[in-house]
């Protein structure tokens, strides 16, 4: 089970730079990122080395920060691999709140950052379909 990191930052110039300047500082590697804006805010997800710093430094920088519990769900980089994963939850009636891709930095395999309402039980589940998870 990985932590992710939730970042509502102001959806203006240099917002992104300032958060990865400070994660810089702090020393933090980013594994994996996506973001979604909107008209004023944008919300900044992240797999990052060491989730607890990053959210300290951030909300002591100001920005409003929140930590999640996700999946790292490794997968072969071959075609179809996300469709499989896709109906493997399916058929088990799981619903993905949102999900990104990553890597595996050992392994340089795949890993789709899933976060669903019942980690823990669909973590069981997929371990139980024969998947890895980090």
């Amino acid at each position: 089970m990985l932590k992710q990191v939730s970042i509502f930052g102001e959806n203006s110039k240099g917002t992104f730079q300032k958060i990865t300047a400070i994660l810089q500082q702090k020393g933090i590697n980013i594994w994996g990122s996506v973001t979604n804006d909107s008209a004023e805010f944008g919300i900044i997800r992240m797999v990052v080395s060491d989730p607890d710093l990053t959210w300290q430094a951030l909300t002591e920088a100001g920005y409003m920060t929140r930590l999640n519990s996700i999946l790292g769900i490794e997968m072969n980089d071959e075609v179809g691999s996300l469709n499989k994963l896709l109906l493997s939850l399916s058929e088990s009636n799981i619903n993905i709140n949102y999900m990104y891709l990553s890597f595996n930095r050992d392994s340089g395999m795949p890993v789709m950052v899933v976060h669903t309402d019942d980690i823990w039980e669909v973590q069981e589940c997929l371990k139980a379909k024969g998947y890895s998870i980090l």
